[in-house]
């Protein structure tokens, strides 16, 4: 692997049944939204709404392990989503899925369709590896409020991603810092599949390997290595 994946012992100790398959690939295409990565994340909806079938996000035994994991680490799951649910309760409002760009419409799209967080790092914007924590409470996360840049600090105890500059991303995977997002700009990137049990392995690597696929389609002739869950 190009970048570097570690996760600590605590996360582990945390969730033993936590599973990452990352996305590698480089050589990508990017731009704004397009009429096929929209056809994309409406399709994911329809496939989110028959696997579902009626209940809300959260039931989903998978997203009901998440909710657990937030809560066993102080947070509030209700107030602070893990990405999948809340694109997926997002998703079936009448407002709809976002639409970013294309390479967040893809990963977006099978974030949804597979109701698994799925995050997207532009790996030249990451210093050094990239590492799955626990916070001790003075790490720095960038962010803009009000349209100004300011700096906070994760909660004692909080799962997040850093790399060797910060926090990339606060609680586990609920919001990711401007710094790493992937942009127009963005020609390479890591892509994180991250799940629980009751989620098979086999689904999390089912889910990697249709995101290879959308983005040797969206992106021809690109780079892409889908690694071994871990």
């Amino acid at each position: 692997m190009t970048l570097t994946l570690t996760v600590s012992d605590k996360v582990r100790a945390l969730a033993p049944g936590f599973t990452h398959v990352a996305v590698e690939a480089q050589g990508l295409l990017n731009g704004p939204s397009t009429e096929g990565t929209s056809a994309l994340l409406d399709d994911a909806t329809r496939r989110l709404a028959a696997r579902l079938d009626g209940r809300p996000p959260h039931e989903d035994p998978h997203m009901a392990a998440w909710r657990e994991t937030y809560t066993a680490f102080g947070s509030k799951p209700s107030r602070t989503r893990n990405s999948a649910e809340a694109l997926a309760k997002r998703a079936l409002t009448d407002a709809g899925l976002p639409r970013i760009n294309v390479l967040v419409d893809l990963y977006n799209a099978i974030s949804v369709a597979h109701l698994i967080p799925v995050g997207g790092e532009d790996t030249d914007r990451i210093r050094g590896g990239m590492h799955l924590e626990r916070a001790t409470g003075v790490e720095d996360f960038v962010t803009v409020a009000g349209g100004e840049e300011i700096v906070e600090h994760p909660d004692a105890g909080e799962v997040v991603w850093c790399d060797d500059e910060g926090v990339t991303c606060r609680r586990w995977n609920w919001r990711q810092g401007p710094r790493t997002r992937l942009t127009e700009a963005s020609t390479s990137a890591i892509f994180l599949l991250e799940s629980l049990a009751p989620m098979p392995v086999a689904d999390a690597e089912a889910a990697g390997a249709e995101l290879a696929e959308l983005l040797e389609k969206f992106s021809p002739g690109a780079r892409i290595t889908v690694h071994a869950p871990a």
